[in-house]
């Protein structure tokens, strides 16, 4: 969950539809509406792509973290030729204000801004998607059941730390031993030069985290001007220096009761095969929801599953969002 890094539904025909040629190659859409919307504690950095006012629903996703910047989702924007797609900037990240104020930093907090956004753009019924960090948003959001939400997607979720936690345990066991050693000696009293301990963790990430280079529109869009990009004090504040340990105000996060408030029929985790949310993991938090979420495991990726394996993670949403967009779902 650094910066860095962070039932089986099938994909079928829909996850084979390819990507329109902005999505990899030449740069990305500029947004048909920007704003600096109202938020509690301040503002954030709001685009748009596609109609809000079209047929079918927009669809909000919500960037991982904490601090992390929307610039990771740019490839759900192939998705905005059906309909609206909303990306933002968390509070103290990306182009949102940085009022650098730890009492905003609260699990309570951001679910509020989701719902001053909605507010804001004026949208009375959307999808939610949230990733990593920002599925806890949308776990705490869906579970608070508004009747403006159609369906959310919890892709890789940071669920409850405890979880988090046991997975990384898992994962780190199963890399080389040189860098299994490493990443244990580095928790330890005697801990190895820092250059070790990153160079162990780079690995880690490697395997589990995201396993294909950031294409060149999304490196442009982390440099363009205005993007602060992530904020490591808001990361560490919450979490903490390490993927491996918990110490900050995260460090006993638990929202497994919140599963038995969401509608197992309006519910999908999202993970990747290498995802450090592990499958086996989301799977057991599926069948906590009542009547069962779906879980859909995207071949090939790891925990940026939109970064890995773009085509696939959009076939998916995009059949996932059809299927729920009538209102009697």
């Amino acid at each position: 969950m650094r910066l860095t890094r962070r039932a089986l539904l099938a994909g079928g025909a829909a996850a084979l539809v390819p990507l329109p040629a902005f999505a990899r190659d030449a740069r990305y859409p500029p947004p048909d509406r920007e704003a600096m919307l109202p938020v509690p504690g301040g503002r954030v950095y709001v685009r748009v792509n596609g109609d809000l006012n079209g047929p079918r629903p927009p669809l909000v996703l919500i960037h991982g973290g904490p601090g992390g910047t929307h610039t990771g989702m740019l490839d759900a924007l192939a998705l905005a030729d059906e309909r609206a797609v909303i990306l933002y900037d968390q509070l103290d990240s990306g182009r949102s204000d940085w009022r650098q104020d730890p009492a905003n930093w609260r699990v309570p907090r951001f679910v509020d801004e989701l719902e001053a956004i909605r507010r804001g753009l004026h949208v009375p019924r959307w999808h939610v998607c949230g990733m990593s960090w920002g599925g806890t948003i949308a776990l705490e959001y869906a579970a608070r059941r508004p009747a403006e939400l159609i369906s959310v997607v919890l892709g890789g979720p940071l669920i409850a730390t405890r979880a988090w936690l046991a997975d990384a345990d898992v994962l780190r066991a199963a890399l080389p031993p040189a860098t299994r050693d490493t990443l244990l000696a580095c928790e330890s009293a005697t801990s190895p030069p820092p250059a070790a301990c990153d160079a162990a963790t780079d690995d880690f990430y490697r395997h589990y985290n995201r396993r294909e280079e950031a294409p060149a529109a999304m490196r442009d869009a982390m440099r363009a001007p205005g993007n602060r990009g992530s904020n490591q004090r808001l990361y560490e504040t919450m979490w903490g220096r390490s993927e491996f340990v918990a110490t900050g105000t995260l460090r006993d996060y638990d929202g497994t009761p919140l599963l038995a408030k969401l509608d197992g029929a309006r519910t999908l985790f999202m993970v990747g095969q290498y995802d450090e949310a592990r499958p086996v993991t989301a799977l057991g938090f599926a069948a906590r929801v009542p009547g069962g979420a779906e879980v859909a495991v995207i071949p090939g990726a790891a925990h940026g599953t939109l970064s890995d394996r773009p085509a696939e993670t959009i076939g998916i949403l995009r059949a996932w969002l059809a299927r729920h967009d009538t209102p009697s779902l």
